[in-house]
């Protein structure tokens, strides 16, 4: 009696749990808001911002405040050099310096902060779209065994009616104890086969909430996903182009910061304050002091130009990895086009069999009424049509992860 009321309640619970149901864009919302990865490159691109104000900051006047002291005896001419310590010296200096740098210098650092920015930004971008992939993907997986534990479900009750009718027409002597027992089987088998798509779609649930970043070990229907077959954007507006091209600016402004390293540097200076050796009117040393530093680069051995060859192969690396993948891109769009209209195709035939095996166990179960139809045929009617439906279940899920796979290339 416990062990019914166990399988009673256990009943229940599938029901309940599966009468819940959720959308692909549920997990695919989750999974944004739960990556670290996107998260942290999100950091990182206000990182960046927070590198263009330092940058900005730096070029304004820089004020410090500077103190120094110094006391260095001697006795009986035993000490430091007099004239070199002055024996005691104090100093407290409040100092300005501002670095002279050309407008084009600037802009041309700031450009390669932003360029970090707009790279880190799209590699975001890159990021979300395989995040959507995995789950996206998953979700169909998931979604693929739920309608198989759905169909076997049909089955069982299917043949569950049907074996309570084939036990009285036994009872009857309508059909030997022989047929009885082999549909007996066949119906055993897919109860088994029951529980094992159950089993199935729960794993598969569980790796989904897994990717989504849920922690959950639930069961809950999931609706059938809503996935087109998208426009693909023109390859030069895409996201995976458009790292190339960026690659290719941060190699030209690279060149800029060269060429600007090597122009003149210039800065003023100056301070005020106390600065004193005690040799004489102490009270009298507050003063201020001005000035200017200057750098002209004049030979540096040639490094130079050896930091523009390796912008020219880098240049030359970058070329070679777009051209490639250029290839790969277009042949890839182009396999997954021909392989989702194939299998359209099949599914098109695929229905048009389900509706033959269909007719047939229809017919077969109202003869198994009469006792005019063998149980041999019922049991291969029943088989030819889990057949048929399986492969159109893998048939249409396999043109959903193909169609998931296109989709990836939509940004």
């Amino acid at each position: 009696m416990r062990l019914l009321f166990s399988i009673i309640l256990c009943l229940l619970t599938c029901s309940v749990s599966l009468a819940q149901t959720y959308t692909l864009d549920h997990f695919l919302e989750t999974a944004k808001s739960n990556s670290p990865l996107l998260k942290d490159l999100r950091n990182q691109i206000a990182s960046n911002q927070v590198d263009s104000l330092r940058l900005r900051a730096g070029l304004k006047p820089q004020v410090n405040l500077n103190s120094a002291g110094l006391y260095a005896p001697s006795y009986s001419g035993y000490g430091y050099a007099s004239a070199i310590t002055n024996e005691h010296t104090l100093n407290a200096l409040v100092g300005v310096n501002q670095a002279i740098v050309s407008k084009k210098n600037v802009n041309a650092q700031v450009e390669a902060i932003n360029l970090q920015s707009l790279s880190v930004g799209n590699a975001a971008k890159i990021s979300e779209q395989d995040l959507k992939k995995a789950v996206t993907a998953q979700y169909i997986t998931a979604y693929g065994s739920l309608q198989q534990y759905k169909f076997n479900q049909e089955v069982v009750a299917l043949l569950t009616k049907e074996e309570d009718l084939l036990k009285k027409l036994t009872r009857s002597n309508v059909y030997h104890q022989s047929d009885y027992l082999t549909f007996l089987v066949t119906l055993k088998q897919q109860q088994l086969l029951l529980s094992q798509s159950r089993l199935q779609y729960k794993n598969d649930y569980t790796t989904l909430n897994y990717l989504a970043g849920i922690a959950d070990t639930s069961m809950i229907e999931l609706q059938e996903p809503a996935i087109q077959k998208p426009l693909l954007p023109d390859a030069a507006s895409s996201i995976f182009f458009r790292q190339y091209k960026l690659d290719s600016l941060k190699l030209i402004n690279s060149r800029q910061l060269i060429d600007f390293s090597y122009k003149p540097k210039a800065s003023i200076l100056a301070d005020g304050g106390y600065n004193s050796d005690f040799m004489g009117q102490a009270y009298k040393n507050f003063g201020v002091s001005a000035g200017f530093t200057f750098t002209l680069p004049l030979y540096d051995g040639g490094q130079r130009k050896m930091q523009y060859r390796k912008l020219s192969l880098q240049e030359e690396t970058r070329q070679n990895y777009k051209a490639f993948f250029d290839t790969q891109y277009h042949q890839q769009i182009a396999q997954l086009k021909q392989q989702i209209s194939e299998n359209e195709n099949l599914l098109a035939q695929i229905d048009d069999q389900l509706k033959y095996s269909e007719s047939l166990i229809k017919v077969d179960t109202q003869l198994l009424q009469t006792g005019d139809v063998r149980v041999a045929d019922l049991i291969l009617a029943v088989n030819n049509y889990l057949t048929v439906k399986n492969l159109r279940t893998t048939t249409n899920i396999n043109k959903l992860q193909l169609i998931n796979q296109l989709n990836y290339w939509n940004k």
